[in-house]
């Protein structure tokens, strides 16, 4: 099961530490108390939209472009095999798969753009971890030459 709240504060965490600022500065300037915009990121509280839209602004940021990357890292998520299962999509008499089996199974994915990786904590808990995928020196030739 994939919570929101992670992906969004990987997302934010990630801007945040791209621009090499800390929490408090970003905190000051988002008019958000440095422990709650540290529990944001950490996934421990989902912000209302009002102050997503503060941090954004805080970090430079359109809400859609965060938004976007958040959409990205979910959809490539979901794509990935045995990762997310919904109770639906399990059979009324399946047996319960101890915790153990899958705990520590890490996957990697890719768009170009967005990396996600994956701990399977058990059947319906995973840890995702996303981060933007920066253009290597032959991208950047690659773009250029064309």
């Amino acid at each position: 099961m994939i919570l929101l709240r992670r992906v969004i504060g990987d997302a934010l965490r990630a801007r945040r530490q791209g621009q090499q600022r800390t929490l408090r500065e970003v905190s000051t300037a988002a008019n958000v108390s440095l422990g709650y915009l540290s529990e944001i990121e950490r996934g421990h509280k989902e912000p209302s939209s009002e102050l997503l839209a503060a941090i954004c602004d805080a970090l430079g940021a359109r809400l859609s472009e965060l938004l976007r990357e958040v959409s990205d890292t979910v959809a490539l998520a979901e794509q990935m095999p045995d990762v997310l299962v919904s109770m639906q999509d399990e059979p009324a008499d399946a047996t319960p798969v101890p915790k153990s089996t899958n705990r520590g199974v890490r996957q990697v994915t890719s768009d170009g753009k967005v990396a996600v990786s994956v701990r399977q904590d058990s059947p319906l808990k995973a840890t995702l971890r996303s981060s933007r995928v920066r253009p290597t020196e032959r991208d950047r030739d690659v773009v250029c030459a064309a």
